[in-house]
């Protein structure tokens, strides 16, 4: 009984970090637009999404040759600059500028160098579920104002295809969540199931490990935000989870008998683009609650709808594909919000300048 209640407790924080993140993109969207932080001209133009997509596909491969060739240190420092990177975005528009130095907010600098350092040099998992989390609202914020509504919903849909193929079809994302896994970096968020836990001690479950049994760990593309998603038994030997994109529990070992679960951050970022761009491309006077147009809190809602589905499969024993359940759910809930919303379907698809 004891162990139900911390698979509970886990499942709760799992869902903790999934709001902040969206909330935290929700916060940002404004104040990034505010500083420019628009990444393209045409936020409209669907092909920014392929175009994404393809730098996914671009970047697991230089991950799979990475850690093929043994370089996979130099992939950790790239993610690590990466978080530092996305954080020093959230630190500017949040910390004030009292003190600055040629152009620079010396104390959100100083804030995300603190970020990358605790990354490099301690990272236990309380410091990479912070981390990521920071560097999970910012990713998403960032692309929720520079995805309008068809944009992100096309990346949404194809990440959520490539995720089912990857984990499905080809496998080959268990060979890269296999290499993530021991980078110990904010591309997997790890949630402990004991007090004695430690990260830094723990042995990664090997995600191509009896894939064909369970035994695995589904992954999308980390530098687009998603991870591995594992959950490590007892032992702390055994695979019974899958990437950030997919998830799994073995199917030998007692899925209740297990220290922590591991759950990729792009699960978090992904369903939370759709979540931003639907609050910053609302169209005016559109119906809210608490200030957040009504399409992007049923967005929301859906994400939850998607990740309770998931986590259910998850502890049931078997590997599946996440982003499916998670692009779906928050999908559904964004069209049936903006249709209670009074917004037409077309409109509401973004489709209306191109009809």
């Amino acid at each position: 009984m004891e162990r139900r209640w911390r698979l509970v407790g886990g499942c709760g924080l799992i869902a903790g970090i999934f709001l902040f993140v969206q909330l935290g993109a929700l916060a940002l969207v404004q104040p990034f637009e505010s500083a420019g932080y628009q990444a393209v001209e045409d936020p409209s133009d669907p092909t920014n999404s392929l175009m994404y997509v393809g730098a996914i596909l671009v970047a697991t491969a230089v991950m799979l040759l990475a850690f093929r060739y043994d370089v996979d240190q130099l992939i950790r420092g790239l993610i690590v600059f990466s978080a530092a990177w996305l954080s020093l975005y959230v630190f500017q528009v949040l910390v004030p500028p009292v003190l600055t130095y040629a152009g620079l907010n010396v104390v959100a600098v100083a804030l995300a160098l603190a970020l990358g350092g605790a990354l490099l040099l301690y990272p236990e998992w309380y410091v990479i579920d912070a981390s990521g989390a920071v560097m999970g609202a910012a990713a998403a914020g960032l692309f929720g104002i520079s995805f309008g509504i068809l944009p992100a919903l096309v990346l949404l849909t194809v990440l959520a295809v490539y995720d089912a193929i990857s984990v499905y079809g080809t496998e080959h994302m268990l060979t890269l969540a296999s290499g993530v896994m021991d980078l110990k970096v904010p591309v997997v968020l790890v949630i402990p199931l004991s007090l004695s836990y430690s990260y830094l001690d723990a042995t990664m479950p090997d995600p191509t490990d009896d894939a064909d049994e369970g035994e695995s760990a589904e992954g999308a593309e980390p530098t687009a935000g998603d991870g591995e998603t594992a959950v490590a038994d007892g032992s702390e030997s055994a695979t019974e989870g899958g990437d950030g994109d997919e998830s799994g529990a073995d199917g030998h070992a007692d899925p209740l008998d297990r220290d922590a679960l591991f759950i990729g951050l792009g699960d978090a970022i992904i369903p939370s683009v759709l979540v931003a761009s639907a609050a910053f491309f609302a169209p005016s006077g559109v119906q809210s609650i608490l200030g957040v147009p009504l399409p992007a809190v049923t967005a929301m809602i859906g994400t939850y709808l998607g990740l309770a589905v998931l986590l259910w499969m998850v502890l049931k024993g078997r590997a599946h594909a996440g982003l499916p359940l998670l692009n779906g759910g928050t999908i559904a809930g964004y069209v049936l919000g903006a249709l209670v919303a009074g917004i037409g379907l077309v409109d509401a698809l973004g489709l209306a300048p191109y009809l």
